[in-house]
């Protein structure tokens, strides 16, 4: 779950004007099939539970396909191919944290269930009721989702628009607005089960392209992986180095220990992210979240067996250095592999070919931002609006109408936000998500689930300390300032020389969260005392 960021990248793609056309004729239609889904299995009546979990009407089988589709955001698909085509070893090591972020949550998946109801303030609140708890939750929430939902919207503004062959900023900011209005959209009409199924859709047509790309890949090489491994180590421009650590973040003490943050934070962040905790609380029970769960590592593992086949690909074939020269993370390896494929194939293969891989970064990046959205407005609608404010006595069909406006101004900031970041590097945006999510999201749900001292103390320390301490840290980081590709490239007031700083993050909040706990259990001992029993029969059993 790395970041999508073109927005300072390249300023053409490969393709030609038929092919363009085609891609516009391809957008149009999973437009309108997208809109079509949403509307036809869109909540039948305003039900909180329609609204938020579709009545947990899903399958195991389709809520793993689902589950997988939150994972697999257009940053996982451009970003890890285009950085095992560029940096090797880095590239398919974090294919491989991506996969484990999904085990991490299988651990959880069946007490966040039984302990859970719609969101994450559902999942806290009975360990510690009262309004501050439903606040920080909300707070936490909303922390981690728009960072990340301004980050998708913004790469998906600017990649929709380089796959159109438009380059200019105004396009890409037109282009970002259309994309959030999509999701805006999709989400109102649609609620948890019509995005569930736009995630299945997208899953099926990502899958189907990764999967021919893949055996093209294969093919070219007579299915021989050592050649395709060896093309790919003298393709790079690496050559000895290339299956060796350090290319993407440094080679040097700081660089690995950079990368060994960015890693911590995918899997630790990418477990406990609160539109996948949703996606979770839509399973029919435990036991139903733990098997969808399972499945969907099978469904990332193939995925990402395929992303690295087709990174080496385009190392070998297309070539490091032409990769770099049209962006320097390599986000534009998978539609330069889809073009050179093509150029030994028909006109008309080729175009669709390079057709697919377009839809399938369009359908992704409309499906991510719709789950992100879609959770963000939970947050505000059933955590803040109906038990913060009205303290449990709105109806739910006035809930459900406050979840609609939230996803409004959720959507209505994230386009703005998004529109106004055009020209920047947003990278730095996923590590900021991540590492919040996995420093302030985590230890809450950890805590609360294990531990029996654990208070409201705890869990506002937890939240609004962890938020402040990742935020100071990122700030201070080289992902803020200091460098080219920091979100201001043109100043420089760093004190961390790393650009991930979940390593110093992460043992913050837990620490946070027991040094809270102790203090309100000094100030009040007896706190949560009545309710502990009651909470492990919840979680543990069910009941």
């Amino acid at each position: 779950m790395i970041g999508l960021s073109l927005a300072a990248g390249p300023t053409s793609v490969p393709g030609g004007s038929d092919d363009r056309a085609m891609v516009l004729v391809a957008f149009m239609a999973f437009i309108a099939l997208s809109l079509l889904l949403c509307v036809l299995a869109g909540p039948e009546g305003d039900t909180t539970a329609d609204f938020y979990t579709g009545n947990r009407s899903l399958t195991p089988v389709q809520n793993a396909l689902a589950l997988t589709g939150d994972y697999i955001s257009a940053a996982t698909l451009l970003g890890v191919s285009g950085l095992v085509a560029v940096a090797g070893y880095d590239g398919i090591s974090l294919a491989v944290s991506s996969c484990l972020a999904v085990g991490v949550l299988l651990l959880l998946a069946g007490l966040l269930r039984n302990a859970g109801r719609y969101t994450l303030g559902d999942i806290l609140a009975p360990r510690s009721p009262g309004s501050s708890s439903r606040i920080a939750a909300a707070t936490a929430t909303l922390a981690v989702c728009l960072p990340f939902l301004v980050l998708q919207l913004a790469g998906a503004g600017s990649a929709t628009a380089l796959l159109l062959g438009l380059t200019g900023l105004g396009a890409k900011q037109v282009c970002t607005a259309f994309v959030g209005v999509l999701m805006i959209c999709s989400t109102v009409l649609g609620g948890m089960r019509g995005t569930s199924l736009v995630q299945i859709v997208k899953v099926v047509v990502v899958f189907t392209t990764m999967a021919l790309l893949a055996l093209l890949v294969l093919r070219h090489y007579d299915f021989v992986p050592g050649a395709l491994l060896t093309a790919a180590e003298q393709g790079s421009g690496l050559h000895d180095r290339y299956f060796e650590p350090g290319h993407a973040l440094g080679d040097g003490a700081v660089g690995r220990l950079d990368f060994l943050s960015l890693q911590l934070s995918v899997v630790l962040g990418g477990a406990c992210m609160p539109h996948v905790l949703m996606r979770i609380n839509s399973a029919a029970d435990g036991a139903t979240a733990r098997r969808a769960t399972r499945y969907a590592i099978v469904l990332m593992a193939v995925f990402f067996l395929c992303v690295v086949i087709a990174g080496l690909g385009a190392a070998g074939v297309v070539g490091g250095q032409k990769i770099r020269a049209f962006d320097s993370s390599g986000q534009m390896a998978l539609p330069l592999l889809a073009g050179e494929l093509g150029g030994g194939t028909s006109g008309l293969a080729g175009s669709v070919l390079h057709t697919a891989v377009a839809c399938s970064v369009f359908v992704t990046v409309l499906a991510v931002v719709a789950g992100i959205a879609l959770s963000a407005a939970a947050a505000l609608a059933h955590d803040l609006h109906a038990h913060a404010v009205r303290r449990g006595r709105l109806s739910e069909r006035r809930e459900v109408r406050s979840a609609r406006w939230a996803v409004g101004a959720v959507g209505g900031l994230g386009i703005l936000l998004a529109a106004m970041a055009q020209g920047r590097n947003l990278q730095s945006l996923t590590y900021l998500a991540l590492t919040l999510a996995a420093s302030t999201v985590l230890p809450a749900c950890l805590y609360g689930l294990f531990w029996g001292r654990y208070n409201r103390t705890g869990l506002l320390w937890t939240v609004y300390g962890g938020v402040l301490c990742t935020t100071a840290l990122y700030v201070c980081s080289l992902s803020f300032s200091g460098t080219r590709t920091s979100l201001l490239p043109g100043h420089d007031f760093h004190l961390i020389g790393l650009q991930s700083t979940a390593v110093m993050a992460i043992p913050a909040g837990f620490l946070l969260g027991w040094a809270g706990s102790a203090a309100g259990w000094r100030l009040r001992p007896m706190e949560g005392a009545g309710t502990d029993l009651r909470w492990r029969e919840r979680v543990l059993v069910g009941a």
